[in-house]
């Protein structure tokens, strides 16, 4: 995917053209995913120049251990415009894939999916082009018709979903006590019960995210540090 113009009705129309094929069911059986592949991005400024790193970190759903990471780094010109960072990042993604010598059957975004004014979060928009499964996973609560999110119990594990308008957008997980939660959606071929399942599973206790996203969030810091040197 690479943007043909820098246009926010143009980004709308497009985001608008997938939506009617999110599907939020699973067209997997979970017994088959075997590698989970975590992306994050990374941004910094040179002069009047911005870059951005996009590191993905592939680990295995049972061992929980790194098979693969790749990171492919570049010049935007895309500029941020909220609700469609997309289209700032996923040209990234897309290189940063194409350099993987194993493939991964689901891939976890640090951003959201469903949870998204549109239902086109990075997560959902990059499915179409990875053809794949995936999951949005947000340190932060993006704030949608001015509904607010219900806290979930101090508990591991506990969660509380982001309804609005009588429809499921997301979930609030508390993945360790007495630290903040994380906010989490759907982004495409997957339903509710699993992502929150997947999530959990590879959340472990030194890190409120699931090590997925975490793992590819430290690579993006390593990655930012190496390039700004």
């Amino acid at each position: 995917m690479y943007v043909e113009k820098i246009d926010e009705e143009f980004f709308k129309s497009e985001q608008e053209k997938w939506i009617s094929k999110i599907s939020l069911k699973n067209d997997f059986l979970l017994a088959d995913i075997h590698l989970v592949a975590g992306i994050d991005i990374a941004y910094w400024t040179e002069g009047k120049n911005d870059y951005g790193v996009c590191c993905i970190v592939v680990i295995d759903y049972i061992t929980k251990q790194i098979i693969e990471e790749v990171e492919y780094w570049s010049q935007i010109d895309v500029p941020y415009i909220s609700g469609y960072l997309a289209f700032r990042e996923l040209p990234m993604v897309l290189e940063a894939v194409k350099k993987l010598q194993c493939e991964p059957d689901l891939y976890m975004f640090d951003g959201n999916g469903y949870l998204h004014y549109r239902h086109m979060g990075i997560a959902t928009h990059a499915s179409f082009y990875l053809k794949k499964p995936t999951i949005g996973v947000a340190k932060s609560y993006l704030k949608i018709k001015d509904t607010d999110f219900q806290m979930p119990k101090n508990e591991i594990g506990d969660v509380t979903y982001i309804e609005i308008d009588g429809e499921v957008y997301g979930a609030v997980m508390r993945t360790r006590k007495d630290v903040k939660p994380i906010f989490i959606s759907c982004g495409n071929w997957i339903d509710l019960e699993t992502f929150i399942k997947i999530t959990l599973h590879f959340v472990e206790k030194n890190s409120r995210l699931p090590i997925t996203t975490r793992y590819a969030d430290l690579a993006t810091h390593e990655s930012r540090r190496k390039y700004t040197q």
